[in-house]
């Protein structure tokens, strides 16, 4: 068998974490198996769909660098199609007209909860053998409605969730076009399957309910059904399910916070899926070891702190071009030149090991780029003590003579530290406040070689004079 998978979204809204998870599991399945992965844009609901949510699930995608094999392929662009299928369910008896207004129809769902019975649709429109429709109405577009089985049930093994049996008896004859025509969501949702030949259908367990009405109607129109994996739900911090009202971020908002695409996807994996104690690893690990065994049957709860933690692991283990290449974006924002100053690669290297995000390493890099301190007599005063001021100069010869490498500043660090009998904080903190006009650096040894000994000497200079 080819595997042939596929991500479905609805462009009505903005995609998250959750979202993404069923783009993950799909796409990793096919490229294990050698397949192909298909996005198909689900459009049909003209007033909810927007092209500028179609925009963030593409570039969303292609940022966690799921690549595809065939789309994105909208179904607003196949609606001929659809609706010569309609027709041939029409013609064959698959389908038929159903001409109950919208007031009625609601009027029978208040009289079937009052007496404690499902909601749903009577079949008053359904032709059966001996049975007297009634008159159509005048002036009426009616909805077409699939012929549901009546008797049996309906059962699929799912990959995730094991075997699942629904009663035909529960399911209504469920409306595959509307009165203007327009497809509807479960309808097109086969068609496109069959088209594509899709085996595998990877998706959220909210869609559980309409599995059976789409298999049904895909064994109506002689098709074979996928394989079906229903993945639990993805929940927030607080345990509810994950969505924008509850406060989700969308995949733009991580891209903007200065996450890595890489440690977004690793974090995904681990939403529902696990091999072994695995943690960390590449995109071609977990393609490698993907399979749909290995998927969880309990709801995952996302976790803002290991994202974060996971995000670190990821920067503290980049290579620091590619790092330096994804920061400056965020540095140029801030209004840093990262070419007028020291070697902007030097100076990712030198915060990376300490940093969360994009976002705080630019942040660190500001100390490189902005205008050097322009101390005043009061400022020294204040905070570098008189009597280091010895040490100071004798350290501002030193540094001036030496090698520019971080083993010879700290050579020269430890001359002086002992020819004044002082600890390393005492003459740390002020060179830290005469370079920088701030007291937090990473180890000064290494920002005396990123900033360069020329730099370095000259706004030492101005304080020791």
């Amino acid at each position: 068998m080819h595997i042939r998978t596929r991500f479905a979204p609805s462009p009505t809204g903005f995609i998250h974490l959750g979202n993404l998870r069923s783009a993950l599991y799909p796409w990793a399945f096919a490229r294990h198996n050698k397949g192909d992965f298909i996005l198909r844009i689900e459009d049909t609901d003209l007033e909810r769909s927007s092209q500028e949510a179609v925009d963030v699930i593409i570039e969303g995608m292609a940022w966690l660098g799921l690549d595809l094999d065939e789309g994105p392929i909208y179904q607003m662009q196949r609606i001929d199609r659809y609706r010569e299928v309609v027709k041939q369910m029409l013609d064959s008896g698959l389908a038929y007209p159903c001409y109950m207004s919208e007031e009625e129809l609601n009027k029978l769902r208040d009289q079937q909860m009052a007496s404690k019975e499902k909601p749903r649709y009577n079949g008053l429109w359904r032709p059966e053998p001996g049975k007297t429709l009634p008159p159509v109405p005048e002036g009426v577009s009616p909805v077409i409605r699939f012929k549901n089985p009546i008797g049996g049930s309906v059962i699929w093994n799912d990959a995730v969730k094991g075997q699942i049996e629904i009663s035909n008896d529960e399911l209504d004859d469920l409306v595959i076009a509307r009165p203007d025509g327009t497809p509807t969501y479960n309808f097109c949702v086969v068609i496109d399957d069959m088209d594509m030949n899709i085996t595998h259908v990877i998706r959220g367990d909210d869609h559980v309910n309409n599995t059976p009405r789409q298999i049904n109607i895909m064994r109506a129109l002689g098709g074979s059904p996928p394989v079906y994996a229903h993945l639990p739900t993805v929940l927030n911090d607080a345990g509810e399910k994950m969505s924008k009202r509850n406060g989700a971020m969308s995949v733009r908002d991580y891209q903007r916070a200065g996450y890595l695409p890489d440690a977004i996807l690793n974090y995904l994996a681990r939403l529902g899926w696990s091999h072994g104690d695995a943690e960390v690893f590449t995109k071609e690990q977990f393609v490698n070891w993907f399979d749909l065994e290995s998927l969880g049957r309990s709801p995952a709860q996302h976790n803002p702190e290991k994202l974060l933690w996971l995000n670190h692991q990821y920067i503290q283990n980049s290579d620091p071009v590619k790092l330096a290449a994804a920061t400056k974006p965020f540095a140029h924002e801030m209004g840093m030149d990262t070419e007028a100053g020291p070697d902007f690669v030097q100076v990712v290297s030198l915060l990376k090991d300490r940093a969360n995000t994009l976002i705080e390493i630019a942040e660190g890099a500001k100390l490189f780029y902005l205008p050097a301190p322009n101390l005043t007599a009061d400022q020294i005063k204040e905070n570098i003590a008189e009597a280091v001021m010895p040490a100071l100069k004798d350290l501002v010869e030193a540094i001036s003579t030496a090698e520019p490498t971080k083993e010879a500043y700290a050579a020269v660090f430890k001359q002086i530290l002992a020819k004044y009998q002082i600890k390393m904080p005492a003459l740390a903190m002020p060179v830290r406040y005469a370079l920088f006009a701030t007291t937090q650096t990473p180890a000064i040894d290494s920002v005396l070689v990123v900033l360069g000994k020329d730099e370095a000497v000259k706004r030492l200079s101005k304080v020791v004079q």
